[in-house]
């Protein structure tokens, strides 16, 4: 038979119990500020009289899918957001890998004030420094180029990349690497083979989190591309709001769903790197 709780012991119970019942309706409430533009996107995408309001379909129709679904409006500028933002991603990670091993694996004076450095530029909003970068990429002769934009989105992701990575990167014990070094490899490779590998959840982190944030910017590609067939969805799709306030509610919605496709599945591709741990598992033993 279950022991009576202390005196003093039920208010701090009692305590905890409301503060816990005061946090899942914060959560709750989170939740819903998240679920009403979801169930708006993927209710107005099949509702024939699509509006600005969250309600039930008047009836189930596809002519929004089928009216955006074209090369036009949504696979070339789908097809743009691909190259631009996975370039960009690939750019980022192998540059932020680069950049990182030094700062976990030596030590210097000049690691905290560069980290530092680092973290202040990932602070800097983009929009500041704008008017100076198109400047300079009409200088360069980068305006309007696929290259030229990859290069500034690599740019701009890779100082946070840079702090994830080497966050990620000093759980990986360097006996493995010295045990490499002795049989040879040089620190390319145990950085390659060996670090990498360990440390995947990291790399898919870094990975989702710049291609996320590339792929729903807007403001970057809309500066430094002007031909309309370079353009991305994150631009492409300001052409669902017309003149005088009148938008395709419903092609709109259509589209929402179809520019999230990508998103969604790069990150069912990787969940399982995601849920891991680092793959040490005793290997440091003996």
């Amino acid at each position: 038979m279950p022991l009576p709780l202390p005196h003093r012991a039920r208010p701090l119970a009692s305590r905890r119990a409301a503060r816990r019942l005061a946090a899942d309706a914060g959560l709750l409430v989170v939740a819903l500020a998240f679920v009403l533009p979801l169930a708006w996107v993927v209710l107005s995408a099949l509702d024939p009289h699509a509006g600005l309001r969250v309600k039930a379909p008047d009836g189930l129709t596809l002519e929004h899918f089928d009216a955006v679904l074209t090369d036009e409006i949504t696979f070339t500028p789908l097809l743009n957001s691909l190259l631009l933002c996975g370039g960009a991603t690939a750019l980022t990670v192998v540059c932020a890998a680069l950049a990182a091993y030094p700062l976990s694996r030596f030590r210097s004076r000049l690691n905290r004030p560069f980290l530092l450095t680092i973290l202040f530029a990932t602070s800097l909003p983009i929009t500041a420094i704008m008017v100076p970068v198109y400047a300079l990429f009409v200088q360069v002769d980068l305006i309007d180029t696929r290259q030229g934009t990859i290069f500034f989105f690599a740019a701009s992701q890779l100082p946070f990349a840079i702090w994830l990575m080497k966050n990620f990167m000093d759980g990986v014990p360097r006996e493995l690497e010295e045990a490499a070094w002795t049989d040879g490899a040089s620190t390319l490779q145990s950085l390659v083979r060996i670090v990498l590998p360990l440390m995947g959840p990291g790399v898919a982190v870094v990975t989702v989190f710049s291609f996320v944030m590339m792929w729903g910017n807007f403001f970057v590609p809309f500066m430094l591309l002007l031909s309309p067939d370079l353009m991305p969805a994150s631009v492409s799709i300001n052409d669902f709001f017309g003149n005088r306030g009148m938008v395709a509610y419903g092609q709109l919605a259509a589209f929402s769903i179809v520019y999230s496709t990508p998103v969604i599945l790069l990150y069912v591709l990787i969940a399982r790197r995601l849920g891991g741990g680092f793959a040490l598992g005793g290997a440091v033993k003996g």
